[in-house]
């Protein structure tokens, strides 16, 4: 009799037919649940990237037809000396404020996590009040704190004898960009220290039981215990924060407009007075906008190939 060989899998495809064809109806009403998003995603976010695309190649102010032009706008951002300044500060300041953005939230929910019993709900109450402030309003208010003649800060510097420490925080070169990261560091402080503070409560407690056994302190338990046991959360909180770095706006455009001189401005405060910020008359330049905007999403891409890569590290 001749034998019969058959493929890996084959035995089971007839029953895979069969659950397919029993959930279809589910499946087809699941796809049909989700239509609407991918609908809006390609309008909203899909369409809007495509076309930021094709006008990076082109020169364009808004009126009739874009002109292709190729990588023109790019080899521009080579000659332009402000593009040049607010390409280094957009590194700058999503270099810093991630460092910043995620040690000083680590170390405040370890704290916040040790002493919960106690301040816990205070403690993140308030530290987490500044997450729900808008990016315009903190811009505002700290405007206002950071004034040289009527802010608080230099009111207070001036109260405890430190007068010689006062500034036009936003008005120098040297102190409007470092002023805003500050800001920035104040404002994401809450979110990031309860994603952290979450992360903490998923650690196994009969790990620090035996570390305590085993005669290790404060330190060794951090090191050895916490800071691998936040691996997964650490990427997620890094890679958060390099995206909201490179893509920064709001916050800078309410408190400088990218002044003094160019100090502060970043990418985001650049292409958004290219296109729509002028009130000079010149002529809008949306194609240039374009491909510095296509900057930002290849930066934003690099800091998600960031978070993959680190999460797979996590998992290993």
């Amino acid at each position: 009799m001749a034998s019969q060989t058959l493929a890996p899998g084959a035995a089971h495809r007839p029953r895979l037919r069969m659950l397919s064809k029993r959930h279809r109806p589910e499946m087809l009403a699941g796809y049909l649940f989700i239509l609407p998003t991918v609908l809006l995603f390609l309008v909203f976010v899909g369409y809007p990237i495509v076309r930021s695309v094709y006008l990076g190649f082109t020169t364009w102010s808004g009126f009739g037809s874009p002109s292709w032009t190729g990588f023109h706008n790019y080899h521009r951002m080579f000659d332009d000396t402000v593009a040049r300044q607010a390409f280094r500060n957009t590194l700058v300041f999503a270099a810093v404020t991630t460092v910043l953005q995620t040690v000083l939230p680590l170390l405040v929910a370890v704290l916040v996590n040790a002493t919960w019993r106690r301040f816990g709900i205070a403690a993140r109450t308030l530290l987490f009040i500044p997450g729900v402030v808008s990016f315009v309003v903190s811009g505002v208010i700290w405007k206002l704190v950071l004034d040289p003649n009527l802010g608080l800060l230099n009111k207070l510097l001036d109260g405890i004898g430190l007068d010689s420490l006062t500034h036009s925080w936003l008005g120098e070169s040297s102190t409007a960009l470092p002023a805003i990261m500050v800001v920035s560091l104040w404002q994401a402080l809450g979110l990031n220290m309860l994603i952290f503070f979450a992360g903490l409560q998923g650690i196994d407690p009969t790990l620090y039981e035996a570390a305590e056994v085993d005669g290790a302190g404060a330190w060794p338990q951090f090191r050895y215990v916490t800071v691998p046991g936040l691996r997964l959360v650490t990427g997620i909180v890094i890679s958060l924060n390099l995206i909201n770095g490179f893509k920064a706006f709001d916050l800078i455009y309410v408190m400088t407009q990218g002044g003094p001189n160019h100090a502060s401005e970043v990418l985001g405060t650049r292409l958004y007075g290219l296109a729509f910020g002028t009130t000079s008359g010149a002529v809008p330049q949306f194609g240039y906008a374009s491909a510095m905007s296509v900057v930002v999403l290849l930066l934003c891409t690099a800091a998600v190939v960031v978070q993959i890569l680190l999460n797979r590290r996590a998992a290993r």
